[in-house]
Parts: C-alpha cells; sequence; structure tokens
C-alpha cells in the first residue's frame, strides 16, 4: 500500500488552486505566442508559473531538503540582483543615445513620465489606510509603485530589496503591461489631447554627435549618479557600461555577446524563475489583485503625466510640442516610440514624430532606472527618520 501511495503521491497531493495558475500561466504563454507580447518573457514566465504548481512542487523544494533547481537559481540570481542587474549590461549595449543628444529637451519627458511611480505609491498607501488588512508598507507600496516605471529590471531589483514576497505578481504586473503598452496608451492619449495637438508636427534635428561625447556621456552619467543616489550605481553603473560597450567601438565582440548571448541566457534564466514564485499559496491573494490593479494605474498615470507635461511647456514656448510625444517617455522602448508615430500618422500620414518620440522613449529608459535609484535611496532614509 506504501508503494502505491508513493506512486500516486502527486495525484494524492494535488490542490484544486493549480487550475488556477496553470490557467494564468496558460494566458501568459498565449500572449507571447499568438500575440507576440513580450514573448522572450512571458513564455518562460508562463510555463515557470505551471511547472511550480505542479504537485509537490519538486522542481522549487526539491527532494531530501536540498533545495529545488529552480528555487537554486532564485536565491542565486534574484535575491542576489545578479540577474535583473546583468540584463541592464545587454540594454545598455542595445541602447543608442544618439536621438537624445539631437533632442535634448527630451529628456525631461523622461522625467515626467515616472510621475505614475509616485502617484501609485501614495494610492497604495492611501488604500492601505482605508484597508488596514491589506498591510502594505512604505517599502512594499514603493516595490507595488516601482511598475509604473514600465521596466522589469527595474522592477525586479526594487521588489527583491523592498519586498521578496511580491515579486511574483509586481513581475507578472510589470512585463505584462509593458506587453499591453500598445492597448493601455493610446486611449490615454486620444483622452488627454485634441485633434489639433495630434496634428502638431515638429521639425527633425540631426543625429550627429563626436564620438567623444558618445564614449564620455556614459561616464559621466554613472559618476554624477553614482555621487547623487549611491545605491544606484548597480543599475546606472551597468546600463552606462553595456553603451560604453557599444560606443568604444574596438570591442565590437564583447558589445554584439552583451546585446545576444547574455542578454538571451539571462533573459531564459529570469522568466523562469520569475515565473516559479508565483506558487498559488502566495499568488493566488487579495494583495495580488491590488497590485495587478494598481500597476495598471502605474502605467495609465506615467502616461497622462507625460502628456500633461508636454501640454504644460506648450503655454510657454513658440515652437510647440506634439503632446503624445509626452507619452513616449516611459522606458517600453521602443514600442511607446512606435505607438505615437503611428497615432500622429493616423491623423497626418505626413506627420513624421518619430525621432522626436525615440529621444523621449530613451530618455524614459534612463529615467526609470534613475527613478528606480532614488526610491532605493529615499524610502530607507524616510524610513529612518519616522
Amino acid at each position: 500500500m506504501d508503494s502505491v501511495a508513493k506512486l500516486f503521491e502527486g495525484v494524492f497531493q494535488f490542490e484544486w488552486q493549480s487550475l488556477i495558475m496553470y490557467a494564468i500561466g496558460g494566458v501568459l504563454i498565449y500572449l507571447a505566442i499568438a500575440k507576440d507580447y513580450e514573448p522572450s518573457l512571458l513564455l518562460p514566465i508562463g510555463f515557470g508559473a505551471i511547472v511550480v504548481n505542479l504537485p509537490l512542487a519538486i522542481i522549487w523544494n526539491g527532494t531530501g531538503g536540498e533545495p529545488g533547481v529552480l528555487r537554486l537559481l532564485y536565491n542565486a540570481g534574484i535575491l542576489t540582483e545578479l540577474f535583473p542587474v546583468l540584463i541592464f549590461i545587454g540594454i545598455g549595449a542595445m541602447t543608442d543615445f544618439r536621438p537624445l543628444f539631437a533632442n535634448p529637451r527630451m529628456i525631461f519627458f523622461g522625467a515626467a513620465a515616472q510621475f505614475g511611480i509616485f502617484f501609485t505609491i501614495l494610492a497604495v498607501l492611501g488604500l492601505t489606510m482605508l484597508i488596514p488588512s491589506l498591510g502594505f508598507t512604505l517599502k512594499s507600496a514603493s516595490a507595488v509603485g516601482i511598475i509604473g516605471a514600465a521596466d522589469g529590471p527595474t522592477s525586479i531589483v526594487v521588489a527583491s530589496q523592498f519586498a521578496p514576497e511580491l515579486l511574483g505578481p509586481i513581475s507578472v504586473a510589470a512585463y505584462s503591461y509593458m506587453a499591453l503598452v500598445p492597448i493601455i496608451q493610446p486611449p490615454v492619449i486620444r483622452a488627454l489631447t485634441s485633434r489639433k495637438e495630434r496634428l502638431i508636427r515638429m521639425e527633425a534635428s540631426a543625429l550627429e554627435a563626436p564620438k567623444w561625447v558618445l564614449v564620455c556621456f556614459p561616464i559621466l552619467i554613472t559618476v554624477i549618479a553614482g555621487i547623487i543616489a549611491p545605491i544606484s550605481a548597480p543599475l546606472i553603473g551597468l546600463l552606462m557600461f553595456g553603451n560604453l560597450l557599444k560606443e568604444a567601438g574596438v570591442v565590437e565582440r564583447l558589445n554584439r555577446a552583451s546585446q545576444n548571448e547574455l542578454a538571451n541566457i539571462v533573459t531564459l534564466l529570469l522568466g523562469v524563475t520569475i515565473g516559479a514564485t508565483m506558487r498559488w499559496d502566495v499568488f493566488l491573494t487579495v494583495e495580488t489583485l491590488v497590485i495587478l490593479a494598481l500597476g495598471l494605474v502605474a502605467f495609465v498615470f506615467d502616461t497622462a503625466g507625460g502628456v500633461a507635461f508636454a501640454k504644460l511647456l506648450n503655454l510657454f514656448t513658440k515652437n510647440k510640442i506634439n503632446p503624445m510625444i509626452g507619452a513616449a517617455g516611459i522606458s517600453a522602448f521602443p514600442m511607446s516610440a512606435r505607438i505615437v508615430q503611428r497615432m500622429a500618422k493616423d491623423e497626418d500620414p505626413y506627420n513624421f514624430i518619430l525621432m522626436q518620440a525615440v529621444s523621449a522613449n530613451v530618455a524614459g529608459q534612463l529615467g526609470s532606472v534613475v527613478a528606480g535609484g532614488v526610491v532605493l535611496s529615499i524610502v530607507p532614509w524616510l524610513l529612518s527618520r519616522l
């Protein structure tokens, strides 16, 4: 009888809640394959969510007291922040700051579009005051708010430091909403702009920049960020290191490896490990629903903040800015820039604002990492004063 029980242990230990997680994992895989929404991340996350909810969760819990393979990856790559930080090298190597140099004022949109982060932090704290049982603290509220950075690695770094127990839903919300940017942003942009504003044309600027500027820029940003917010050095530093590999022009093999082999391997391990944090007993909670809802709020207010900032600037400038450019200030690159150009073209087939949108989008990438560093610096300082 004992041998029979052992043979069918998985059947006896099966819990119906796992079916919900299989469905959630299946939806993520569907979005990756059928809709091509962030497939390199949603597919491994979806599969990780399924496999970790198999009976006994051996892939996570292991056998004989030893942790399973995905928990080993989690301990080594997520808790230490190794995976998300390594991703920044690849992102930096794939980022071209030339459009930003051609349109330097667009850097302000990279800051304005982070409004959703801080609005959402306040919203989480306000909701917790109304419903104390939610139990969000300033740290966990900040981890939820950082979803508004529209930058998965930044969200993971902040969540792993401030609220590791919420890493699963925060990561899923961050990457899912990044994938859904083409659905989320257009209605917000249309609601906040008139057709006349969407028809505004902007002159393109030259893309040329001296090589010394391209090489010095990542070094200078690293030094400035490291002095102002030392805790952001791993994020900013490795992002800028990847960009330096790209612009140096003498380490093309390392540059290609950063963009391809390193980025692909780390993305693969990161995705399946994040999925493995989605065990039903920690994922199927009221807090998860709140996080998913407020993550959407963060993305909406990011978009609204960028558009509103552009409209504000137009009150004081002669050369008007197409307010849709502000929406591209989030870190979802290059999706957001393409959305803005597509919307401009829908209104006027001869209106080309892609260069300005890309400039704002690149600034958003930089702004999201800076915002993450600011949150990591300010929250502990505030707690020490309370």
